[in-house]
């Protein structure tokens, strides 16, 4: 009885948690230097992927955290696509369009975080830039000067987060590095 009781008493603190985590998140993706000085569209799309991007590189981090990582990470992401879902409703998406939506979303998640994750792991710069240009640019035409850059910082931001103290991780207090 004391472990359900103890289950449910941590429930919303954990909530609370992931969506601080979340938040701090967004933050960093909101970030101006990213729209100004790596030419980052300023529009939905490049927003979301931005945030995709600092979840991919931040989650998987906090995943491997004893204990509490794991249910915080879940935590933050469960925020993360209530809050997608929420924005997709503002701008009038109807209730039959939702989950298909999300469900885009969501393979958009995976399949970006999986190829930011492998190209960094591998140490491909190239892999790296092209799924950056691919993903966050769109495609569109971007000056490569501007890639590099990107690229750039989250080589920095995954580095700055492998050494990061599991404290700061969980408090969602992780200083990230400068864009």
């Amino acid at each position: 009885m004391r472990n359900l009781i103890s289950f449910f008493s941590r429930g919303p603190a954990r909530s609370r948690q992931g969506a601080w985590i979340y938040k701090a998140l967004v933050e960093q993706a909101r970030r101006p230097e990213f729209y100004e000085s790596f030419d980052v569209p300023d529009t939905i799309d490049g927003r979301f992927d931005l945030i995709v991007l600092h979840a991919g590189l931040y989650l998987p981090r906090l995943k491997a955290v004893r204990a509490e990582g794991k249910a915080l990470a879940q935590a933050a992401f469960d925020e993360m696509f209530a809050n997608f879902e929420v924005n997709l409703r503002e701008m009038g998406a109807g209730d039959m369009s939702v989950p298909k939506k999300m469900k885009g979303m969501l393979s958009a998640f995976y399949g970006r975080a999986t190829a930011y994750d492998t190209a960094i792991k591998e140490g491909d710069t190239a892999t790296l830039r092209a799924a950056l240009h691919r993903n966050v640019y769109r495609g569109a035409s971007v000056a490569p000067p501007k890639i590099d850059a990107l690229a750039t910082y989250v080589r920095a931001a995954f580095e700055a987060l492998k050494a990061a103290s599991d404290d700061d991780l969980v408090a969602g207090t992780f200083a990230w590095p400068a864009p």
